[in-house]
């Protein structure tokens, strides 16, 4: 049975925060909000929890996770970062965008896209999301909580509770954190480019 943790979205209290974080390192699965919506999240390189995700939310091998890292300079430990991509991150995180850049071999092999080694990174501007990420100190492996019959993410915690009671170790209740997907970047493209229009503002990568 999950335990459930009510954090408050502005001044997380420390003790819930580390005591998430434990679940994180002991191989679990939260439910956490970030600044776009709630997701699941493991530690990096727990390939049992990563499998426990792909089961709840039915994805198959080819899914990208995404890292969402506490800072840019997080970012640049597991990705290839030149100076002008530097500037234009540091511009617009935190932030709901998610970058995909060519990975470095900080990144485990099995969650890089298959043809081009690249993965999707993130800084969300969320107070609870940041707490996680300052007392772990190492990204949450992270993908949105999209349960396979539904075709938008949960908000309600409470029912989140009830359908994943079973299947994840923590669920956090940080209030109401949105539905709108990230935006989605390609680094790697020159220029970058736009590959999914969602909540950070796309203005800059519109031709």
């Amino acid at each position: 049975m999950a335990q459930f943790f009510q954090i408050h979205p502005d001044n997380p209290q420390s003790r819930l925060i580390r005591r998430a974080v434990e679940i994180l390192l002991e191989g679990g699965v939260i439910v956490y909000p970030t600044d776009s919506s709630y997701a699941l999240g493991c530690q990096l390189g727990e390939k049992s929890a990563m499998e426990r995700i792909r089961r709840i939310r039915r994805l198959d091998d080819k899914h990208n996770f995404t890292l969402v890292c506490r800072d840019l300079s997080e970012i640049a430990t597991y990705a290839k970062i030149n100076d002008q991509a530097y500037r234009m991150l540091k511009s617009l995180t935190p932030g709901a965008y998610t970058f995909i850049h060519e990975a470095t071999k900080q990144v485990p092999r099995r969650l890089l896209h298959p043809r081009r080694k690249a993965i999707g990174l993130r800084v969300p501007n969320n107070a609870i999301c940041h707490a996680l990420l300052a007392e772990l100190d190492q990204p949450i492996l992270s993908t949105t909580l999209i349960l396979p019959e539904h075709t938008e993410p949960l908000t309600d915690p409470y029912d989140m509770r009830e359908l994943l009671d079973k299947q994840v170790d923590l669920i956090i209740d940080g209030g109401f954190c949105g539905l709108e997907p990230t935006t989605v970047i390609d680094m790697i493209a020159e220029p970058p480019t736009l590959v999914r229009r969602g909540k950070g503002n796309a203005t800059l990568f519109e031709e």
